[in-house]
């Protein structure tokens, strides 16, 4: 039998990887690439792939939450693509599900090809379905950490949540941006807003996250959109997608 299957990564150059190492296999159709959490799930529900190899780590929503939102009865078998730490890797073999640390060889993919393969072959979509709900309920970090550690030249900086004054997304990474200095985390933003207290951050746009306390004064610029002044005088922009927010602002310092 061919299998479909769907490619989903924000690198341009992993999904070429990906395309790549799937030419010419008779066993699999390739039916779509996306770059992004939300043309992810799209394509899930138009093209019914059944097999997804799913980046971990992108902007927006990542590999997890596209996993959590697609219905379970239409779940279709799931390989991880993944430059995560050996204690995310633990928990993907814990619950038996397949993935790829990046970088990876044409072995180990065919390895995960045919793993993904057999599985639609014996039908277990619900199997992976309970497998993937196991290891989101197991991968859920612990809510509003006092501090964040970020990996930096072979050496790992603890930053105090509390002395971030704002977030900004750099690519696949995010900058968190404390007095004068700045560090680089690879993580998405929305998994950082998550991880961080609603009560003292707030996001203003997709690329930015401020700390409430930073806050010095709101001046209202074109088409709904603010400027947000932070007490050592940074300027930043709360867009009109986000206006939700300037109503929460408002109300914390009205």
């Amino acid at each position: 039998m061919k299998v479909k299957v769907l490619i989903v990564d924000d690198e341009p150059l992993a999904r070429e990887r990906l395309r790549q190492l799937l030419a010419g296999d008779e066993r699999a159709e390739i039916v779509g690439e996306c770059a992004d959490g939300k043309s992810a799930l799209n394509a899930i529900r138009d093209q019914a792939p059944d097999v997804v190899f799913m980046d971990v780590q992108m902007p927006e929503l990542d590999g997890f939450e596209v996993v959590s939102r697609i219905d379970p009865g239409k779940m279709p078998r799931i390989v991880f693509v993944t430059a995560h730490d050996k204690f995310a890797l633990k928990a993907f073999e814990i619950h038996a599900i397949d993935y790829l640390l990046k970088p990876f060889d044409r072995e180990r993919f065919q390895v995960a090809l045919q793993r993904a393969i057999e599985a639609v072959s014996n039908n277990a979509g619900g199997d992976m379905a309970e497998k993937i709900a196991a290891l989101l309920a197991e991968a859920q970090p612990a809510p509003h950490p006092d501090r964040i550690a970020v990996k930096s030249t072979g050496r790992i900086v603890f930053v105090r949540a509390e002395e971030i004054d704002w977030i900004e997304a750099a690519d696949n990474y995010a900058n968190l941006h404390v007095g004068v200095d700045s560090h680089l985390l690879r993580e998405t933003m929305s998994s950082l807003e998550k991880r961080l207290s609603p009560a003292k951050f707030i996001r203003i746009s997709r690329s930015t996250i401020v700390q409430i306390d930073r806050i010095k004064e709101l001046q209202p610029l074109f088409h709904g959109d603010y400027a947000v002044i932070l007490r050592d005088g940074t300027k930043l922009t709360l867009t009109r997608n986000y206006r939700d927010q300037l109503e929460h602002l408002l109300g914390k310092n009205g």
